[in-house]
């Protein structure tokens, strides 16, 4: 039955791969590298850890920041030393706080500096929608009516960040060659609906994929990007695992390595301390430590600088506070599953 059902998810991801245009390939740079500059865990001691994320990509010619963590002032003191008015663009992953909040940040330092984000309809990053959308009724008086019955014919909705350069994206788009943001929605109870945008940079080397949180399914971004390229080189970020148990761990693991034969991976923030864990017992030394302050070169040699998966994966302090920074809030349904599972089965 498992083997069935992994040739059947391997047929259909061809048959997608097929059908989708090919897009450029971004020039090979030897200097390449993702430096994780927000996340909960890390082995640098003057790196604060708080729950979030945020990287400097430098890839292809270009500087971008993925997702700018979940404090302005703690997202500043680590981007102390990147010049801010020399990024290429923002990419804004998701809606959630705790990738976004940092934008504050840069814009007090380059309010001009091209953003991308999710296109939603009421976004907090500012959207639109036809006037169509509503009912109308033409037997109330004109004061009754929304724009005195003669509404625009385009609604345009506010954003947090009025003035800043924002483009909006719905479907999967190249934005530079070889530079593509893939665009997915999530249909994850709690999250369903959750646009969310992953960045995937097509090289010579295979692809480097970019995830915030994965709310749409890692597997599913995965599947997306092989349209683009189906050699996978990396696949760094957060893969949405912090509470899913063994099964789903073990199905998303077995995908990454078997199906779609990726060929280094550097999770972090909320793929979660057990994920953590199955992810570096299959790769081995192709599992790329990621705690914030690292830099993951991206050359011809990728991964022989710096921790590997061979090395310690935390030290005892940064489990600890991951963990607190996990339960905060009971931000992704912790306490509430834990006390489900406690309660007695004849409830």
């Amino acid at each position: 039955m498992k083997l069935r059902a992994t040739l059947f998810f391997a047929a259909t991801l061809a048959s997608v791969a097929a059908v989708v245009a090919p897009v450029g390939m971004a020039a090979a740079e030897p200097n390449s590298q993702i430096t994780i500059l927000y996340d909960a865990f890390g082995a640098d001691a003057a790196m604060k850890k708080d729950w979030g994320f945020s990287a400097l990509v430098e890839i292809a010619g270009k500087r971008i920041i993925f997702d700018t963590g979940n404090d302005r002032d703690i997202f500043a003191v680590k981007a102390k030393g990147i010049d801010l008015t020399n990024i290429d663009f923002v990419v804004l992953s998701h809606r959630h706080s705790d990738h976004m909040a940092g934008l504050n940040h840069i814009l007090s330092v380059n309010p001009t500096v091209k953003i991308y984000a999710p296109k939603e309809g009421f976004g907090i990053y500012g959207s639109s929608l036809p006037s169509s959308f509503y009912r109308k009724d033409e037997s109330l008086a004109p004061q009754m009516r929304y724009y005195d019955g003669k509404p625009p014919e385009v609604m345009k909705f506010g954003t947090a960040w009025q003035g800043a350069n924002i483009e909006l994206i719905d479907k999967t788009t190249e934005i530079a060659p070889g530079v593509t943001l893939i665009a997915l929605v999530s249909d994850a109870p709690g999250t369903r609906e959750l646009k969310e945008l992953s960045l995937a940079v097509n090289t010579p080397d295979g692809l480097v994929l970019v995830v915030g949180c994965s709310h749409p399914g890692v597997e599913k971004i995965v599947e997306a990007a092989t349209a683009i390229n189906p050699k996978i080189r990396l696949i760094a970020g957060g893969f949405h695992l912090v509470v899913a148990p063994d099964e789903v761990i073990a199905k998303a693991v077995a995908a990454l390595k078997d199906t779609f034969k990726v060929e280094n991976i550097a999770p972090g923030h909320c793929t979660g301390e057990p994920t953590f864990a199955a992810l570096k017992q299959a790769f081995g030394d192709r599992y790329l430590y990621a705690g914030v302050g690292t830099s993951l070169p991206l050359g011809p040699g990728m991964g022989s600088v710096g921790r590997r998966g061979e090395g310690p994966l935390f030290r005892e302090d940064d489990l600890a506070t991951y963990r607190k920074l996990a339960h905060r809030e009971d931000p992704f349904g912790i306490l509430q599953a834990r006390n489900s599972r406690s309660k007695p089965s004849h409830l």
